[in-house]
């Protein structure tokens, strides 16, 4: 690995300390009888293995259940109340500036990125009164960490004085996979009680990162917790902004990319449910799905966690039986509600486009969708109206939904008060349960992306890397690897990665963490 990058952060470049991980040296392609590679699933893991397989000259059959790629990230067309057309999702997704994998994918189509658009803010409120923004906090470690502290309102010096030094050190030098090993075994809130952070901060602060997981924090992993810390604040200098796509999913990312797997030759078959795989005793595999059977040399699992489970589960060819066992144990998060609303009336002018909050019963963030999104847009300047989008992440199992669902709206008119007074002209409530789960010590059961099959990898967001990488980028990162890892047992260099360095920046903070992990 070596470490270099184009200087500058932002849009089209990367942190000049971002590392690459150079492939294994072949050949630039296949050529003459190349193999058949089945990628079971269209999300994003799915389409960066497809992606390099099919650049590579593999003959390429990406198999999706849904009638649209993009996976958690698909969206789909619904008819509103008011006749109008439109297209609903599971919802606002960040683009930060450090998934340098994922919008190395989306370049395929979109070279410089234009279908993105920043959002100006990253701004956090509580109920009680205390808001946070990143707009203003510098990004080049370690003053992006010590400028969160002295702008935050939540977290004052004397809250830094009363922090346990010894305990709260580890966070300066997060090394990956290093992390996971000391400090999977015990959660965000236990770690944040053990180093005393304050309370307010953390509300507003990691309470962001670990419903980025849809999780609650008192379950989540502490190391998940700190990686996400290391990637944001010490581990690059692009901090905590972000684009969002200027049109819905679809149209902005997923049909250009679909278009361009086909002109590389490559067969996208979506509404193609996989009931289960099968191995021929020469070594190739069959993909089963409805009515058909296909043969392939090679097979990329690119599924959600329910997914994968049953696809395992029904295929007992498939690894051993410690890896089975490990398949079937994982776990989703609780479900999670996504509610968007068309209203006849605009929300205040200077409301954000997004909106972290906290407090708040139940309500996690609210997107303002016109504010950057095309399609609410134009529906909000023909109406006059505003598109507002919430969610409810980590809802109890047992709640009732239609209340949650009541609750929540009533939140937003706490949260803007001027949309209590407007009309609801259509809203789609959109119920969801199969987000990875990273519980305080699972993280040695979660597969990687090889498995006891040379020719069946995994990827996806819940699929070990070993790589600082979280959320969408681990899933284009882990689709990249799988890709890789058949490659190289193909003789062809893969897919050139990105990443934040594994370990933190600073030399003086390395050595007082390294100095507080002795006994």
């Amino acid at each position: 690995m070596s470490s270099s990058g184009r200087c500058g952060a932002g849009r089209h470049g990367r942190d000049r300390r971002a590392q690459v991980l150079l492939p294994a040296p072949g050949r630039a392609r296949l050529t003459g009888d190349v193999p058949s590679t089945a990628v079971v699933g269209g999300g994003i893991a799915g389409l960066a293995a497809a992606t390099a397989l099919a650049e590579r000259g593999v003959r390429v059959t990406l198999y999706e259940r849904e009638e649209g790629l993009g996976g958690r990230l698909a969206g789909w067309p619904v008819r509103l109340a008011d006749g109008s057309r439109a297209t609903m999702s599971r919802g606002f997704h960040a683009f930060f500036r450090q998934y340098y994998n994922l919008r190395g994918l989306l370049r395929r189509t979109d070279p410089g990125l234009t279908s993105l658009v920043p959002l100006p803010d990253y701004p956090l409120r509580h109920r009680d009164g205390l808001a946070d923004s990143f707009a203003q906090v510098p990004r080049t470690p370690p003053w992006s960490a010590l400028g969160f502290v002295a702008l935050s309102p939540a977290f004052g010096w004397r809250d830094l004085a009363a922090m346990e030094p010894r305990a709260a050190l580890p966070l300066l030098d997060v090394r990956v996979p290093e992390v996971y090993e000391r400090f999977d075994g015990i959660s965000a809130e236990d770690f944040l009680d053990r180093i005393n952070f304050p309370r307010a901060a953390r509300h507003l602060a990691f309470e962001v990162f670990s419903r980025s997981f849809f999780a609650d924090p008192r379950e989540l992993s502490a190391a998940e917790l700190m990686v996400m810390f290391h990637i944001y604040f010490l581990g690059s200098s692009e901090g905590l902004l972000f684009d969002v796509p200027r049109e819905p999913f679809p149209q902005a990312l997923w049909e250009p990319l679909a278009g361009y797997l086909r002109g590389l030759g490559a067969e996208v078959r979506t509404g193609t449910p996989v009931h289960r795989v099968r191995t021929l005793p020469e070594g190739d595999l069959v993909v089963e799905c409805e009515g058909t059977a296909d043969r392939h040399q090679a097979v990329v699992l690119a599924l959600d966690t329910p997914g994968l489970r049953h696809v395992v589960g029904a295929s007992p060819q498939l690894g051993d039986a410690a890896w089975r066992e490990d398949i079937a144990a994982l776990r989703t998060a609780p479900p999670f509600l996504v509610s968007r609303l068309w209203l006849d009336r605009p929300v205040r002018e200077d409301r954000a486009g997004f909106l972290g909050t906290s407090g708040y019963e139940g309500l996690d963030n609210v997107s303002v969708l016109d504010r950057w999104e095309g399609e609410a847009a134009r529906w909000a300047a023909r109406t006059g109206g505003s598109v507002v989008e919430l969610h409810a992440y980590a809802v109890d199992e047992g709640a009732e939904r239609k209340e949650v669902q009541r609750r929540i709206v009533g939140q937003l008119h706490e949260v803007y008060p001027e949309t209590s007074d407007a009309r609801v002209v259509d809203a789609v409530h959109e119920w969801r349960a199969d987000c990875p789960v990273f519980s305080a010590g699972g993280y040695r059961r979660r597969p990687a992306v090889r498995t006891p099959h040379r020719r069946v990898v995994l990827a996806g967001d819940h699929v070990r890397t070993g790589l600082p990488v979280a959320l969408m980028e681990r899933a284009a990162t882990s689709g990249f690897l799988a890709a890789n890892q058949l490659l190289t047992g193909w003789g062809v260099r893969g897919q050139v990665l990105w990443t934040v360095p594994r370990s933190g920046r600073s030399r003086l903070l390395s050595a007082l963490a390294t100095r507080a992990a002795r006994p």
